[in-house]
């Protein structure tokens, strides 16, 4: 819970917006971002997979479709499968939305790809990688190495390649 909200905080200060947090108790929260805190690397059970609800395969799908646009179903599946994973990695946030809004995780949510209109086929990726479907074999990182040049993400390591993208430890 303490890494979803210090998740939102983050991208609030990114956005300079004011949101409102509910977890029982309404807090409302301006221009504050979370500290840097140093990434554990032990691997351990932290939250755990959201249901197959219609709000979160809509979520799932549409950081889906913004992320893997022109990649094909499985390359779709993977990306989904990766969010899921960090939720289980306590290295991120232990929620859905706190993966998917975390302070720079995901270009898609800096450069507004992520309010673009959502591809049919992302909805079904989302749904399978709720369901279980991990092409990834445990990813919790993955990258286009045609688009970045991100040291970190070069010095993960590889688990499988699809598509365009590297699927990293």
């Amino acid at each position: 819970m303490k890494k979803t909200i210090s998740a939102i905080l983050t991208y609030a200060a990114i956005l300079a917006l004011c949101v409102t947090i509910i977890f029982g108790i309404s807090k409302a929260v301006t221009n504050q971002s979370s500290n840097n805190e140093a990434v554990p690397t032990a691997v351990a059970a932290s939250g755990s997979l959201p249901a197959a609800t219609d709000a979160n395969v809509y979520l799932l799908a549409r950081i889906i479709s913004a992320e893997a646009r022109g990649e094909s179903y499985t390359g779709q599946v993977a990306v989904g499968a990766v969010i899921l994973n960090r939720i289980k990695h306590p290295s991120f946030p232990d929620t859905l939305s706190g993966v998917i809004y975390q302070g720079g995780a995901f270009t898609a949510i800096i450069d507004g790809q992520f309010n673009q209109p959502i591809s049919d086929t992302a909805y079904n990726a989302a749904r399978d990688a709720l369901n279980g479907w991990d092409p990834t074999g445990g990813a919790i990182y993955y990258y286009n190495p045609a688009k970045t040049s991100n040291a970190f993400m070069y010095s993960r390591p590889v688990i499988v390649t699809i598509g365009s993208h590297r699927f990293c430890a």
